[in-house]
């Protein structure tokens, strides 16, 4: 069962999960639905977050759903979120496409392992990164299910800082590099991060550890505020006197209106 955006408009963006359809808030949606208000009253729950944050509706514990050739186990979260993020599959079809086999690829901030997937079915060697157990956790039974796990996969719970400043010490260099940092989130330990205050220090750390066969980092946000341009002036700058391009433009999830769902810019070499 795969994943299909229905519709959006009023704030509210209508889609099929697999064998569930679900209605959540998304605040780019300013123009009118296209469907019948009786077609979204057809959705299996939707998500609010007045009062307060919950579900409406009946759903599994949990639930498989294939998206452009990666399957994800899906749970309702106290977010709003079900443990996949559609619009990254446009990162996941370039970055296939321009990943070498054995190639050796980083994912930070790697939630339930999209990007590490999309990179392993590629042939590269991948290290996995997310601060929360709980993520990593989930990402190895996706794994499970992608029949990946004999792949090349290195599972690492720790704050995305601390492990890129060891693995500078430790000399270890990457061909490529893919993150998708939170607005805020909080480390291993409990540490601290906050976007407009560690992603240029992150970067600058991304960039070092980039080999001298590296073909590309990738950086994508959610956050708003956070537009093409500003992630494209952030790799322009981090990237210094390095050869390569840098491209931009917003995460798009087809349908019958587009979705735009975050932005994203990408450093490369052809």
């Amino acid at each position: 069962m795969k994943y299909q955006l229905l519709d959006s408009g009023s704030e509210q963006k209508l889609e099929r999960f697999g064998a569930f359809v679900l209605a959540r808030p998304c605040s780019q949606a300013v123009w009118k639905s296209s469907l019948s208000q009786a077609d979204w009253k057809k959705a299996n729950a939707s998500f609010t977050r007045e009062p307060s944050n919950r579900w409406i509706g009946p759903l599994p514990a949990s639930w498989i759903v294939e998206h452009e050739g990666i399957c994800f186990k899906l749970m309702p979260t106290d977010f709003g979120h079900v443990g996949m993020f559609p619009e990254h599959a446009l990162v996941w079809s370039w970055m296939k496409a321009h990943i070498k086999k054995n190639s050796s690829i980083l994912n930070l901030f790697a939630y339930t392992g999209g990007a590490s997937f999309a990179a392993a079915q590629a042939g590269a060697q991948v290290c996995h990164v997310d601060a929360s157990k709980v993520a990593v956790a989930w990402a190895r039974e996706n794994c499970v299910l992608n029949s990946l796990e004999k792949a090349p996969i290195r599972w690492i719970v720790d704050d995305v800082i601390k492990f890129l400043q060891r693995e500078l010490r430790r000399g270890r260099l990457y061909d490529g590099i893919i993150l998708d940092p939170p607005t805020f989130g909080r480390g291993s330990k409990g540490e601290v991060f906050k976007i407009e205050k560690d992603l240029s220090e992150i970067l600058r750390l991304c960039f070092t550890l980039l080999s001298k066969e590296s073909s590309f980092l990738i950086l994508s946000s959610h956050t708003p505020g956070y537009t093409p341009l500003v992630l494209h002036h952030l790799l322009k700058q981090a990237s210094g006197e390095l050869n390569g391009k840098v491209e931009m433009g917003e995460l798009v999830i087809p349908g019958p209106l587009p979705l735009a769902s975050g932005t994203y810019a990408r450093w490369y070499v052809d």
